[in-house]
């Protein structure tokens, strides 16, 4: 039997990243990129576009995924498991196309209570192509399952009033 398989200390690089990081842990790194570098409150991403990115016949990358894999590298820099954006202010300062390799920093610049403020830049080579500044907060639950009030009845309660399907 091989030894390295009864190992219980032996653990892939994923398992590591992946005990690491403690929010959005079901991303899809096809389309959000893989983190390759993660320390409190810095992180980097590296997302290879791909040919469902693309948006016209030249090869254009949409920018929709270029603002998501910032995103996703603003949350993991928090990395609490229930962050969520609450804001954004970003540029698309270049485009990026088919088979670029987009690397992503992101890193926590300022800290107030729940709140937590990340600036995020991308770079294709070292021609950066995005920055960003991604607000966020921190609930104490999952978004989803907040009673928020909305004109003083709580959202489950309007919810549970609202028909399955709208036609």
């Amino acid at each position: 039997m091989d030894e390295e398989a009864l190992d219980p200390l032996q653990e892939t690089e994923e398992e590591n990243k992946m005990l690491f990081v403690k929010t959005h842990q079901r991303i899809d790194e096809e389309l959000m990129g893989e983190i390759t570098f993660h320390e409190r409150g810095n992180v980097e991403v590296k997302l290879e576009t791909t040919s469902a990115m693309v948006a016209d016949d030249l090869g254009l990358v949409h920018g929709g995924f270029i603002f998501s894999a910032a995103d996703y590298a603003a949350m993991v820099a928090v990395n609490e498991p229930n962050v969520v954006l609450i804001g954004s202010e970003c540029q698309f300062l270049s485009p990026v196309k088919f088979h670029d390799e987009v690397v992503f920093k992101a890193k926590v610049r300022h800290k107030e209570g729940r709140k937590r403020n990340v600036h995020v830049n991308a770079y294709v080579y070292d021609v950066k192509v995005f920055s960003g500044e991604f607000k966020t907060v921190i609930t104490e639950e999952h978004v989803l399952k907040l009673q928020l009030q909305k004109d003083g009845i709580k959202s489950k309660e309007i919810a549970e009033e609202l028909p399955l399907s709208t036609e």
